[in-house]
């Protein structure tokens, strides 16, 4: 049953293409997609009619989904009918609201995974957001994980074009090797699209009422505009806003006409979140997934937060998955990192964690702060015990180490988790 549904989605998803022709976006990386997706999404609305994946719908089963319109019906076959009658009819009837703009997050766990995809839906425009270990544990190697990526690339329709971050060490590499226009974004001066005097503004003695946020320029072929955006706090953000505008430019979009629409940005759940704490607290919420490239940035972000004689600053970190044969390596790295930033206390959870902890200890950070845990429900009574006022708490793990349930234990306003947390749908609820 399950390929049957696979192949009549893959059917209508394609053919609804070759009817409607929309323009299609596609976003590939290890980290970074759903940011840069609802970034390109939110920028290229002001002008078109734009849609893009639902929640995580990246894969076989998603994308197509998404280019019907439609959310899943899990397992009630006749729901998956009416799914399959709506895409009929999206074929025999001429839908005049139907996207303009298909922005379309297209994930890989393993090989094979990008070929699937473009089978379904080729793009017009191909973003490259960055390249790490991320699903390593199915791919063996980095190259893999890279040639797998880059099919996106290699896809483009005729004339189409491929938008790459320079910056990222894996991927700078590769607009030497593709036939198609490239434009390249980031804080590497050698970009096309270039953010330059990046300044964080940063929330002190709590968030409420307390501007917060990202300043920076914005440059591109000798044009400088200046961006603000409020209550983003993550060097990731500027690297959506970059692939963005990047986009944007590539279809031929004004970008100073669009800029006021940047104003309205927000990391998607579960991404760099700054959030109001019990007892007067801050919560960096990361928690949507982890690897060891978006730890050492979510640390690096934790460094720049100034401490005061009555404030600490604890990080949460929670098991690393899928990291293959890297794993030791890629924990330890990471408590490398929080020894020599200066964190006060370490709570881990999950056994893989504990590298971490060891990474730290052999830098010379204090073993009698670092506390272990099996789960996060009793890592955050702990922590709801252990915190102060003005204490700064960076959370961040694997989406199946479920640390947003340590966030809910520790957040000012619980009843808003809903809304303020990743992966609050009533199927996640039950895990």
């Amino acid at each position: 049953m399950k390929k049957t549904i696979m192949h009549l989605l893959s059917f209508f998803a394609r053919s609804i293409v070759e009817k409607y022709n929309p323009v299609v976006v596609g976003i590939t990386g290890s980290v970074g997609k759903t940011s840069s997706k609802e970034a390109i999404s939110l920028i290229l609305s002001c002008q078109k009619r734009v849609r893009s994946n639902f929640s995580n719908y990246n894969n076989e089963f998603g994308l197509p989904l998404t280019i019907i319109g439609l959310k899943s019906p899990g397992k009630n076959l006749f729901k998956w009918v009416k799914v399959f009658v709506f895409a009929t009819n999206l074929l025999l009837f001429k839908d005049k609201n139907y996207p303009e703009i298909l922005v379309l997050e297209m994930g890989v766990d393993r090989e094979g995974d990008m070929d699937y995809l473009l089978k379904i839906v080729k793009p017009d425009r191909a973003v490259l957001t960055n390249i790490s270990h991320s699903h390593l544990e199915y791919f063996g190697s980095i190259e893999k994980i890279k040639k797998e990526k880059v099919k996106l690339l290699q896809g483009l329709k005729k004339g189409g074009v491929a938008i790459i971050n320079l910056d990222n060490d894996f991927s700078k590499d590769i607009k030497d090797n593709l036939k198609n226009l490239v434009i390249s974004y980031g804080i590497n001066s050698e970009a096309d699209v270039l953010a330059r005097d990046i300044n964080f503004v940063l929330p002190e003695n709590g968030v409420k009422n307390n501007f917060y946020g990202i300043n920076f320029k914005l440059e591109y072929k000798g044009s400088v505009v200046p961006v603000s955006l409020s209550g983003v706090i993550s060097i990731s953000s500027v690297y959506a806003i970059l692939s963005a505008v990047s986009v944007a430019i590539s279809l031929e979009f004004n970008i100073i006409d669009l800029i006021n629409c940047l104003k309205n940005f927000k990391n998607p759940t579960g991404r760099m979140n700054i959030l109001p704490g019990v007892k007067n607290t801050i919560i960096i919420d990361d928690t949507y997934n982890s690897s060891p490239e978006s730890s050492l940035i979510a640390l690096d972000f934790l460094e720049k937060i100034k401490k005061t004689k009555n404030s600490r600053r604890i990080v949460v970190l929670g098991d690393m998955l899928e990291l293959g044969n890297y794993s030791e390596d890629g924990h330890r790295l990471v408590g490398e990192k929080v020894a020599k930033i200066g964190v006060d206390e370490i709570i881990l959870v999950g056994e893989r964690a504990r590298d971490i902890g060891r990474g730290a200890i052999d830098n010379k950070f204090n073993k009698e702060l670092i506390f272990h845990f099996t789960n996060p429900e009793d890592a955050g009574l702990f922590l709801q015990d252990r915190i102060s006022e003005n204490d700064v708490v960076l959370i961040k793990g694997s989406q199946g180490v479920r640390l947003e349930k340590v966030v809910k234990e520790i957040m000012a306003e619980p009843e808003k988790a809903g809304e303020l947390l990743v992966r609050q749908t009533d199927e996640w609820l039950k895990k």
